[in-house]
């Protein structure tokens, strides 16, 4: 089992979560972090930091998130390793809790 980076995420890219993983196992994108799903070792310390609540264990992710777990581990491999909190975006509040937004993730 791993952590995944659900689609709440995007455009909000909130960084607590990095801050508190031990195996520095996020990676970032230009709107999104993933979570590499070989380095996770499920210490659930993400899961309870993300503001956006757009984190979950891999075998508790709603029904219509379940793609994030190949999207996670695809991106992880290109994406750099990600290890200090970063501000948000400037209008992350305004994106977060929005519905939709797998068509804005930027690869």
């Amino acid at each position: 089992m791993t952590f995944v980076v659900t689609e709440n995420c995007i455009k909000c890219k909130f960084t607590d979560c990095v801050d508190v993983c031990p195996v520095d196992c996020f990676h970032e994108g230009p709107n999104f972090l993933v979570i590499d799903p070989d380095e996770c070792i499920d210490c659930t310390l993400c899961e309870p930091e993300c503001p956006a609540e757009a984190i979950f264990s891999e075998d508790e992710l709603p029904d219509n998130q379940e793609h994030f777990i190949q999207i996670n581990a695809d991106l992880a491999k290109s994406w750099p390793v990600i290890t200090e909190v970063k501000d948000a975006a400037p209008d992350a509040d305004d994106w977060n809790g929005k519905e939709g937004k797998t068509e804005l993730l930027e690869k």
